[in-house]
Parts: structure tokens; C-alpha cells; sequence
């Protein structure tokens, strides 16, 4: 009776207990036992994860370690789940539909330093699904394509969660969870701040922008919800399950993944499938596009991938079989309008970013950080604010520069749609191998994987 074991979960549980994995096959002697061990088994995986053997809830440790995107966090700390766990609850939200890091529905909980989930009917945190505040490096709330119901994925990067270059892999998941666009069911939000959150739960949107852009900001990081606009870029093709409704994102493939790309004010997107990836204005080098053919073409972005002072090293990252239709949106409403089109116009976007970087280092060195997340100074400005206006002022220096040097009999080349014929070197390295199943108890898709 013992072959109906889930030996697979039973060896992740209970590694370091080789003699109770020799009691349970012995015990397994029927259905209803083999039963009963395989939900025992299942249970404990999941409160704990897939966890090293002899690891526990209370030496599980959240560690907030120096970023690999460029910013770093303004102090080091470590907190444990049992501190987690200690920390006062504000607000949690039952029902919630969660595709990443795990297909499952919990219940989010927010607390003045985490945001977390929890397995309905617990008290406890879900090991790897904990988010400390202040490491939270991008959000967006964008739509489920393809879906007859409206739906929208909330996605939290934190830090160490993206990696531009192919020969490192992110050390953290982000959060990804699905919100309808109706509103909370009734008791499905508690906690002390329940009352101030029912007069923003007309929907689920105005509830979790509220409650996510509140803790943000209650923690100094003055990072922003980013939604697509469809009025700066919509997709060409009709969507067949709401055809009046603008389409926001483009089918694309990265390596043998099919998934969705987003043009964004900030960056570019791609998901819903592991790993999810954000490339960043001020880390795209040049956009270019290869192996165009009647009906599909691929973009190929070039993104800065150096570190330790090396800011000039590059990589890229290929997007393949994009509908032809949708090549004069991206490329006009996109990649001309943000200028990716011309490498020689990286320097002033790289130099914003630096700009800005030198501008919070300084600050953090001399214990002044708050003035970077928000705090103004004498003239009424950030110092990010300060940075960006410096960065601007100079992009507009140099554009005038070009204007006097300009002389028309050199001209001897008309501008081209930035449409390369170089083939393909190769398919982009989908490192990640197949996408983790996971199980979705409720059915509903819940916007991850098709």
C-alpha cells in the first residue's frame, strides 16, 4: 500500500528523520492511512517550504541584503518569522488568489513592517511568502489578459528579485496576486484598520492601491503603484473576449515561454510566467529589432548589466514572435517617444539614474535618507526631484549643442524604422527550465499561466 505515497513531499519533510519516513512506509498498510499521511505530509510542507533539513519557523530568517539593481537599502536587518509574526496586525484580507510565489489562495496581512501570507485558519506567516516594506523595489497593478471576467495581478518586486544578465538568477520571488474587479465580499476584511478600509472597498482595486500605498508610505519608501495607460500604448490586435476594450500588453516569447509584454512609463515588462522580468528605462541601452519576417518580428533589448563600477557592460535580452501589428505602436509610441531607438541617447538616461543614485548615497552617508524618500528641502524639492531636473537640464544642453553643430548638407541618410536585418544568434536562454507547477485549489486560473 505504501507505492501511494507522496514519497517526494514525505523525503522534503522529513529528510532529517530518516526513522519516522521507516515508520510511515511501514504504518501505510491502507488507502485511508496512506491517505491521512500524504495530507499530514502536505500540511507541514506547507507551513514550512521546501526548507534545507533542520531549518524551523523561528530560525527562518527574512534577510534584507544590498540590491543587485542599483540601490541599495539604507540599513541591514534581519527578522525572524517568529518577529514577524509579533508584529501588530493592521489589516488582513481574506480570499485572496496568489500566483506567485505560490498558486494558492491565503490571506494577506499587513503589518507596519511586512506584508505577508497566511494559510487560511493560521496564525503563522507562509515562509516564502514574506515582504519586508522598505525592500520593495517596483509595483504595478496591470490586467490578466485574456480573460472574459476583468482581472488585475498586483506584482511587488523586492529587491534581488531581477536579474538583466543571463548568468545570474534572482535570489528572491516577487508577489504576484489576482484581484477581480468587484468588490470585498463581506467579512473578508479584518483586523484594527478594518473600518478605515471599508470606506475605500467599493472595489478591490481602491482597497488594495489604498492599503499598499499607505504602508509604503508609512515605511519612508516612496516607491509607486504603475498601471498601463492604453491612451500611451495599446495593442493593434482586438482582444476576442472584450473587443471593445483596449489591449495594453503584446504576446512575446522569451526562450520557449509564451507570456505578455507591458511598455510602461517606467520600463518594459514581461510575464506571467517564472521568472517574471522588468527591464527599466535607465537600464536599456537600445531597442532593435531582428528577424522580421510577414508576420511576426522579434525585439531585441540591449540592458546594462555591470557591476562593481563597470557600468558600460551589456547583454540581450530577445522577445520573439511578435505580431507585425503591433510593430508600428511599439516602435513609434514606444521606442521613438522614449528615444530607445538611438544608443547614443542611453548616456543621458544612465546619467539620470546615476544622478539620482549619487544624490541617495549622499544622503544615507551622511544619515540624512529621509530627505530622498519624500522630504523636501529649501528650494521645495527632493533630492531625487533635484536629480531629475539636473538630469533633464543637461539632456536639453546637449540637444542644443546638436542643433548648432547641425548642417544640412551632411544629411546624406534618410531615418530608417531602426528595422535590423541581422539573423538571430540565438534563442534567449530560458534558464529557468519548466515553470513550477503549482496547485490551484479553487479552479479559478486566477491570471497566472494559461
Amino acid at each position: 500500500m505504501a507505492g501511494g505515497l507522496d514519497t517526494e513531499i514525505l523525503d522534503s519533510v522529513f529528510k532529517s528523520r530518516p526513522d519516522i519516513l521507516r515508520d510511515i512506509h511501514k504504518a501505510a498498510d491502507s488507502p485511508s492511512r496512506v491517505q491521512l499521511f500524504n495530507k499530514i505530509a502536505s500540511f507541514v510542507y506547507e507551513q514550512i517550504g521546501d526548507q534545507p533539513s533542520g531549518s524551523s519557523l523561528k530560525r527562518r530568517r527574512v534577510d534584507v541584503e544590498p540590491s543587485q539593481n542599483g540601490n541599495a537599502p539604507t540599513a541591514t536587518a534581519t527578522s525572524t518569522i517568529e518577529d514577524v509574526t509579533s508584529e501588530n496586525l493592521l489589516l488582513e484580507i481574506k480570499d485572496i488568489s496568489v500566483s506567485i510565489p505560490q498558486r494558492k489562495k491565503f490571506e494577506l496581512c499587513f503589518t507596519p513592517k511586512h506584508i505577508y501570507a497566511r494559510v487560511p485558519g493560521t496564525t503563522v506567516p507562509v515562509p516564502n511568502i514574506v515582504y519586508a516594506w522598505k525592500d520593495i523595489e517596483y509595483a504595478f497593478y496591470l490586467p490578466v489578459p485574456e480573460k472574459a471576467q476583468v482581472q488585475h495581478n498586483y506584482i511587488l518586486f523586492p529587491r534581488n528579485s531581477i536579474s538583466l544578465s543571463k548568468s545570474s538568477t534572482p535570489t528572491e520571488e516577487p508577489l504576484v496576486f489576482t484581484v477581480s474587479a468587484g468588490a470585498p465580499k463581506p467579512g473578508s476584511i479584518g483586523g484594527p484598520n478594518a473600518g478605515a478600509a471599508s470606506a475605500v472597498s467599493d472595489s478591490y482595486t481602491t482597497l488594495f492601491h489604498w492599503a499598499l500605498n499607505k504602508c509604503l508610505q508609512a515605511a519612508k519608501n516612496n516607491v509607486q503603484i504603475v498601471a498601463a495607460d492604453p491612451a500611451k500604448f495599446h495593442s493593434k490586435i482586438r482582444q476576442p473576449h472584450r473587443p471593445k476594450e483596449p489591449a495594453v500588453h503584446v504576446k512575446a516569447f522569451r526562450g520557449s515561454k509564451d507570456g505578455y509584454l507591458f511598455f510602461l512609463d517606467t520600463g518594459i515588462l514581461w510575464g506571467y510566467k517564472k521568472p517574471l522580468l522588468f527591464i527599466p528605462l535607465d537600464k536599456i541601452a537600445a531597442v532593435s529589432y531582428t528577424s522580421v519576417l510577414q508576420r511576426t518580428f522579434n525585439v531585441a533589448v540591449e540592458v546594462y548589466t555591470g557591476e562593481d563600477g563597470d557600468s558600460e557592460t551589456t547583454e540581450e535580452i530577445e522577445f520573439a514572435m511578435l505580431d507585425q501589428e503591433d510593430y508600428g505602436g511599439i516602435n513609434e509610441d514606444y521606442v521613438m517617444k522614449h528615444r530607445l531607438q538611438d544608443r547614443s541617447l542611453a548616456d543621458q538616461r544612465k546619467a539620470k539614474r546615476e544622478l539620482a543614485e549619487n544624490a541617495k548615497g549622499k544622503k544615507d552617508a551622511d544619515g540624512q535618507g529621509e530627505d530622498v524618500n519624500g522630504h523636501v528641502g529649501e528650494d521645495g524639492m527632493t533630492e531625487l526631484e533635484r536629480a531629475h531636473m539636473e538630469a533633464e537640464q543637461q539632456l536639453q544642453d546637449d540637444e542644443d549643442e546638436d542643433e548648432e553643430d547641425y548642417d544640412p548638407g551632411s544629411d546624406g541618410e534618410s531615418e530608417g524604422s531602426g528595422i535590423s536585418s541581422e539573423e538571430d544568434d540565438d534563442d534567449d536562454d530560458d534558464d529557468a527550465g519548466e515553470d513550477d507547477e503549482m496547485e490551484d485549489e479553487d479552479g479559478d486560473g486566477d491570471g497566472d499561466e494559461e
